[in-house]
């Protein structure tokens, strides 16, 4: 497993920040803007100045859907794209609860754990959200 001081580009940086079980993403300097996938650049100004930071965790499930499975290969779950407090947006699954149950709105929180054997960020309910 390499670890962040070791990783070369952002892909592996964010993957190193994940096997340590940190959520991080990265903000431009010059413009405050947060990107989220790992890139070396900001869209839209080309800046490259972006450092890491960890964010709130916290979102608003945007859109969501079920892909149903065979109970013998992991059963049915959802798939969700998250709008980060931050701004960015974030494909990935919201755990905990129903894949059905999940629905647009939904406040959720992210965390890492693993899936399918490698580290990801989850999301689940954030406590007394509707």
């Amino acid at each position: 497993m390499t670890d962040v001081a070791e990783a070369t580009g952002p892909e592996a940086q964010y993957r190193a920040y994940l096997a340590e079980g940190r959520f991080m993403i990265q903000k431009s300097r010059s413009s405050g803007q947060y990107v989220f996938y790992p890139r070396v650049a900001e869209p839209g100004t080309g800046a490259r100045d972006l450092e890491w930071v960890a964010p709130s965790g916290l979102g608003r499930v945007c859109a969501t859907t079920v892909t149903r499975q065979r109970p013998e290969k992991g059963g049915d779950y959802n798939i969700a794209m998250v709008d980060l407090d931050e701004g960015p947006r974030v494909l990935s699954r919201v755990t905990g609860m129903a894949p059905d149950e999940v629905t647009i709105g939904l406040r959720v929180e992210a965390y890492v754990d693993e899936l399918d054997g490698a580290p990801a960020v989850l999301f689940r309910k954030v406590e007394g959200a509707q």
